[in-house]
């Protein structure tokens, strides 16, 4: 029976190690268990490979661009034993570095390798070790999601995270599913010589952000070639011929997709199954998720949920800061700790990169504002030129009456970065004015900021470079 402990975390990945480390810093002592690899899905499985691959397909795709400027370089070639060796080497530095060299070297830490199981709201059984503890904090994250398709199990499909361990590229890939991880996957294997092929049930891809900057990365996709098939009825799987056959009803039209390889792509599902929650009394929705409330409370006292076992916003920097106010909750009763999503910034990595954060228009509508927008084509920033890319959108959402910023959406050339900027102006409640009058580096893709709040009462294609 273990009692040397103040906090007691279910999972060891982002928010995990985040709540972790503010319970240490506020001196209370943390054990932390995990029953897989240490640092969770984003080190591991997400965002660190993913991002690793998808950055060394920008890098074979620009080689391709260059060679079209007479820089005598055209991409081809590639040796996927080194590259699968870089990404491991990168997802083994941060793991280290980020996870295991924390664990060792900052006091009041502890890890229990094993399955945690409630036996009661204040019992967990690891294996043959109970644990007693007072406060629990839930981040055991979630998994690929699987649609059990007609056919399903005679055939051999790929999740998001079994294709990150692929030791070869496919030379065609099916995706079912036009929702991030599918598009991001999709162009990073299109651009290291994979035939893609995306099929999306609804009638664009990313149906769940604002239609401007989504519809301007469905167009950049297909002009690079990436095959999107929009409004697909997913009838059957099977194999046949060596390929993985997709029966599909298109628009009324039986028609069949087969590539070499098919994955999954149809959103996460929590880890909640199987480690006992009903005993402890945490209530859980339709699809599994933890509900909790602004403070990450459970149902069940005593016990708080954070990251994407929650099913809120599935980001890493949101989970951590999930993971940090419920611990300020738990050590500090009667603080002023709450979550606050509206400035968090989220981006999808695909090229150009989309970036969102803040209310979308219908959002601020239904949340009782008046609300005005401002849509600028990133070839109206000078720097798209300079760089070539100048596929996408930004667009701003604004309350009338103040001219306060209330969301930014955008898809364009480094949008990850500008997306900061724009989640720093919501969290300062700034104002449409106070973008006009901020000045930004000419030439720069930041200047779009900028320019898309001129557009809210100047026409921009009437300004000069750096006009006011």
């Amino acid at each position: 029976m273990s009692h040397d402990h103040d906090v007691v975390i279910v999972g060891s990945g982002s928010t995990a190690f985040a709540a972790a480390l503010r319970a240490q810093s506020l001196g209370a002592r943390a054990l932390m268990i995990e029953k897989s690899v240490l640092g969770g899905t984003c080190v591991n499985w997400g965002c660190i490979p993913s991002k690793t691959l998808i950055h060394a397909a920008l890098f074979r795709h620009e080689a391709r661009l260059g060679a079209g400027l007479g820089l005598g370089t055209d991409g081809e070639g590639l040796d996927f034993a080194f590259l699968n060796g870089h990404k491991e080497r990168v997802v083994q530095h941060l793991r280290q570095t980020k996870y295991l060299d924390i664990l060792r070297d900052v006091p009041g830490l502890t890890l229990v390798k094993g399955t945690g199981r409630f036996l009661d709201r204040h019992t967990l059984q690891v294996g043959d070790q109970v644990i007693r503890g007072e406060r629990f904090l839930i981040a055991t994250g979630g998994f690929p999601r699987v649609i059990e398709f007609p056919g399903l199990h005679g055939v051999d499909y790929l999740t998001s995270r079994s294709a990150l361990l692929l030791k070869q590229f496919p030379a065609s890939l099916v995706i079912i599913g036009g929702g991030v991880i599918a598009l991001e996957l999709g162009q990073m294997f299109h651009r290291l010589g994979t035939r893609v092929t995306v099929l999306e049930h609804g009638p664009r891809v990313l149906p769940a952000f604002e239609a401007e900057p989504a519809l301007a990365l469905q167009q950049a996709l297909l002009a690079e070639g990436v095959e999107i098939v929009l409004n697909v009825a997913i009838c059957s799987l099977r194999k046949g011929a060596g390929l993985t056959v997709v029966e599909a009803e298109v628009e009324g039209r039986r028609r069949e997709f087969a590539a070499e390889r098919l994955l999954l792509a149809v959103g996460t599902a929590p880890a909640s199954a199987g480690i006992g929650l009903e005993r402890a009394g945490v209530a859980l929705d339709d699809k599994g998720f933890i509900g909790v409330d602004e403070r990450l409370r459970t149902t069940a006292p005593g016990i708080w949920a954070a990251g994407d076992v929650t099913g809120g916003m599935m980001i890493a920097t949101v989970g951590a800061r999930e993971g940090i106010v419920a611990v300020d909750d738990m050590l500090n009763p009667g603080c002023a700790c709450r979550m606050e999503y509206l400035a968090a910034p989220m981006t999808i990595f695909t090229d150009p990169e989309l970036g969102m954060v803040g209310y979308g228009e219908e959002g601020a509508r239904r949340a009782g504002f008046e609300v005005i927008t401002s849509t600028l084509p990133v070839s109206a920033i000078p720097k798209a030129h300079v760089t070539g890319a100048t596929a996408g959108v930004i667009k701003m959402v604004a309350d009338k009456a103040t001219g306060r910023l209330l969301g930014v959406h955008l898809a364009c050339h480094n949008g990850a970065e500008l997306i900061n900027e724009a989640a720093l102006a919501l969290r300062l409640r700034a104002t449409v004015d106070d973008l006009v009058n901020t000045l930004h580096v000419y030439p720069s893709m930041g200047e779009g900021l900028r320019l898309c709040a001129q557009g809210f009462s100047r026409d921009v294609r009437k300004l000069s470079c750096c006009a006011e």
